[in-house]
């Protein structure tokens, strides 16, 4: 591992035969990673992290606003979980012919499916999540402009959603913890990327032309996404 330091900002540099592009990651410790082609020079990397510095501060001040994570759920009767932005209680039961369900505003999960109840409760979460993204992209692209080929979703470490080459959309499950409007923003700004890689005015300016409130949809999940909690 080698780092980079510029000023006040210290970075781990992971370097990689197959990156094109540099990109910065603040992860949710607050920790800077930079990850860079593998013959990319040291003045570059430099160069690109005093272009990102204001970015890095305005990201490392919203994790600081985020306070201390949220502890780990136990699947336990009682214990809450959130879906669509709303939190819904855990319930064990002896006998259901699934692991997990939604039902009458309770979760309920078989007692024998606690021990992996994590991987169950997720299952059940990418299930749902298919389809309701799936609906938003075809809303929402029309808007933009644009046409998906494909939509993945999967555990996308700290990035709520991402896009790939050939206009692919990948989305982290735990989106569907979010309140609707909250996820529609994140909808509307990986279907922006695909027109718009990078965040320049004109990417703003296309996300505010299909969310006009986007402003105050960023902000509630850059104050209180994390805090929505996660399963492990």
């Amino acid at each position: 591992m080698t780092t980079l330091t510029v000023g006040d900002l210290s970075f781990e540099v992971r370097r990689s035969a197959r990156r094109s592009s540099v990109q910065i990651t603040v992860d949710r410790r607050g920790e800077l990673l930079l990850t860079a082609p593998e013959t990319c020079p040291t003045s570059t990397l430099e160069r690109f992290v005093r272009e990102k510095r204001f970015w890095v501060y305005t990201k490392l001040a919203q994790k600081d606003a985020l306070g201390p994570p949220t502890s780990s759920k136990e699947f336990v009767s009682g214990e809450g979980f959130h879906y669509l932005g709303r939190s819904h209680r855990l319930l064990l039961v002896d006998q259901q012919d699934v692991a997990v369900k939604l039902e009458q505003g309770r979760f309920k999960m078989r007692r024998d499916a606690a021990a992996a109840g994590r991987e169950h409760l997720v299952d059940w979460y990418k299930a749902r999540a298919r389809p309701w993204l799936g609906a938003r992209v075809e809303r929402f692209r029309g808007r933009v402009g644009v046409e998906p080929a494909r939509l993945t979703v999967q555990d996308l470490g700290y990035r709520w959603g991402s896009c790939g080459k050939g206009g692919r959309l990948f989305f982290h499950w735990r989106v569907m913890l979010l309140p609707p409007r909250v996820i529609e923003y994140v909808v509307v700004h990986e279907l922006v990327h695909l027109v718009e890689p990078h965040h320049t005015p004109g990417f703003w300016r296309r996300v505010v032309r299909v969310l006009p409130d986007f402003e105050a949809r960023r902000r509630w999940l850059a104050e209180r996404g994390a805090s929505v909690g996660p399963l492990a």
